[in-house]
């Protein structure tokens, strides 16, 4: 991809892309303008086309364009890369190995039937009285809204929409993959009001249709399922509207639905995203960390509300943002009904949200009577299970505090719960300890880029350098051989490893709980450094059977024989060491 990012660096003036946020005057050879990251008064930002750098003093952040398209869009590089090779107009399929560009010219594909799909959606909309009623009067919408989101309309007939797609020259394949047909080959949206799902760079990738007549039998709400485009534990629901408006406020509002944010957008409070339901990820997070360190959830304050913001904690502290809670007053079961109430108390509900440990504790003191030793035992359980994810002590200190005065505790009383647990009701049987079997402790880093190799296409060159048997066991180096021929992602046991079906699946399982997380640089990265172990070690073991061999030649006396061993030493040491 390194050639890929010089020809599009290659391609565009730094200036003019900087230039596309912030007005930069000529200051000798470099341009100078005000920070688009700070409320600065005297101008500090500096492009240098000579250089094609840039470099905020205010922030004292830097970089090149796709540093600085990362920081004012919050995309990561890949996403900036191809926005970027978009305005250069490079094609970055050309620049990846035959099935990188299959699954690059297919991806493509799906974005231009989704968005071929949404032209229609609209254009329908603009047809059909039903629609244009329940859009414009019934959910009160502006045009300006509906543009802005690219809302529309999907008509009851059976194919209308499949149809018009066939006719764009699109296979019943390409609309199945891209999410727009049922099980039938119909269209999967029908009588709805249609919003389109978009990336962080107004790219539509799927869709969340509303139905808009009486139906018990039909659900209210249907969405995309996952394709290569869309996978609902990583898209947020309305960033590339809201992202300049998060900046700007240093505040991102998480809201469970997607009409929701409509609403909010059109109120003039844009900073206001969604996910799918309460279904709160890491990636979620990451990707707004990316714009600000804040996020603001207005979930539901029931059972499942509660439970999803509990497991955002150790996930807000993993992604390194602060989270507060949004409580809307009594009368109002969403967002959307408080905008049409009142704008001005959704707004004072934004402004007056709760840091979430203490929005938590309040929710389970209303369920627990504290005046009683059952109540108590049950609060401080719970209170204390949310405590432990913390990972600063002096937060957590205070949050003991607060849970001491609220349960009339002793501090000493709950750090002794919190240190050793409940005592357990159920009785466990005895596990009995087998001894580690030394292979599989001493060669468990074999495992580690097997898994990876199974779950990363873009890894497989690296294995095409690597003799399978160098990997320690039959089932290792039947791996490392399937992955020398193989040009995809495995989700489950592949026909050709059906023999080691077990240990594929807990490769496929290391490399989800291990590896999920990381990005694609991280995981390339970790693969070559693992694989080169694996060659070193080898090399190591050969370099011991040589010398083994130098001091039975010395004791034949075959000096030809030991200077050529020598030589064998110095060549491996030469690989080790390169």
């Amino acid at each position: 991809m390194q050639d890929a990012k010089e020809e599009v660096r290659a391609r565009l003036a730094i200036e003019d892309i900087v230039g596309e946020y912030v007005e930069l005057k000529r200051a000798g050879r470099n341009f100078k303008g005000l920070s688009p990251f700070s409320g600065e008064k005297t101008a500090s930002f500096f492009v240098s086309p000579e250089k094609n750098i840039w470099h905020d003093f205010s922030s004292n952040k830097g970089g090149d364009i796709f540093s600085f398209v990362m920081e004012v869009e919050g995309m990561d590089f890949r996403e900036a890369l191809e926005h970027l090779a978009r305005k250069a107009n490079v094609d970055l399929s050309l620049y990846q190995n035959s099935k990188a560009r299959d699954i690059a010219a297919k991806k493509k594909r799906l974005r231009e039937a989704n968005e071929l799909a949404a032209r229609y959606f609209q254009h329908t909309m603009l047809r059909n009285q039903h629609a244009l009623e329940y859009i414009f009067k019934k959910r009160a919408i502006s045009r300006e809204t509906a543009e802005a989101f690219q809302l529309g309309y999907a008509p009851e007939s059976g194919d209308a929409l499949v149809q018009f797609l066939r006719k764009k020259g699109f296979s019943a394949d390409e609309l199945r993959d891209a999410g727009l047909t049922n099980r039938f080959g119909g269209d999967l949206f029908k009588g709805r009001m249609m919003v389109p799902l978009m990336d962080s760079g107004g790219g539509v990738i799927g869709f969340t249709g509303r139905i808009i007549r009486d139906d018990p039998k039909a659900p209210k709400y249907l969405n995309t399922p996952q394709t290569l485009l869309y996978d609902k534990s990583w898209h947020v629901f309305g960033l590339s509207q809201a992202k300049e408006s998060m900046r700007q406020h240093d505040y991102a509002v998480v809201v469970e639905g997607n009409l929701d944010v409509v609403s909010s957008w059109q109120a003039g409070v844009k900073q206001v995203v969604a996910t799918a339901g309460t279904a709160m990820t890491i990636h979620h997070l990451k990707g707004l960390g990316r714009l600000t360190g804040n996020v603001r959830l207005s979930f539901d304050g029931d059972k499942a509300g509660l439970a999803a913001t509990e497991r955002s904690i150790p996930i807000a502290e993993e992604a390194g943002v602060n989270l507060t809670i949004i409580s809307l007053p009594d009368g109002a079961k969403d967002p959307d009904e408080l905008i049409q109430q009142s704008l001005a108390a959704w707004q004072a509900a934004i402004d007056s949200a709760e840091p979430v440990v203490d929005w938590i504790l309040r929710q389970y003191q209303s369920r627990h009577d504290v005046t009683t030793a059952a109540g108590k035992r049950a609060f401080t359980t719970a209170a204390l299970q949310v405590t432990k994810a913390l990972k600063d002590p002096v937060e957590q200190e205070h949050y003991l505090q607060k849970i001491a005065s609220i349960s009339n505790t002793t501090l000493e009383t709950l750090r002794t719960k919190m240190a050793v647990g409940e005592k357990q009701e159920t009785v466990y049987r005895k596990v009995v300890q087998q001894p580690a079997v030394g292979d599989e402790q001493q060669y468990a880093y074999h495992d580690s880029v097997l898994a990876l190799g199974l779950t990363e296409p873009s890894l497989h060159d690296l294995f095409r350098d690597t003799r399978p048997e160098l990997f320690v066991s039959e089932q290792r180096q039947a791996v490392a051989r399937y992955l020398q021929t193989q040009h995809s992602a495995a989700r489950e046991t592949p026909e050709e490893l059906q023999k080691y079906d077990e240990y594929v699946k807990i490769l496929l399982l290391q490399a989800d709980a291990r590896y999920a997380g990381w990005t694609d640089t991280d995981r390339f990265h970790e693969a070559a450094r693992l694989l080169r172990r694996i060659k070193d070690e080898h090399k190591k073991q050969q370099k011991q059977i040589l010398t083994q061999q130098i001091r039975d030649a010395e004791n034949e006396g075959d000096d030809a024989k030991v200077r050529e061993l020598m030589q064998a030493i110095q060549t491996l040491n030469k690989e080790i060491h390169s």
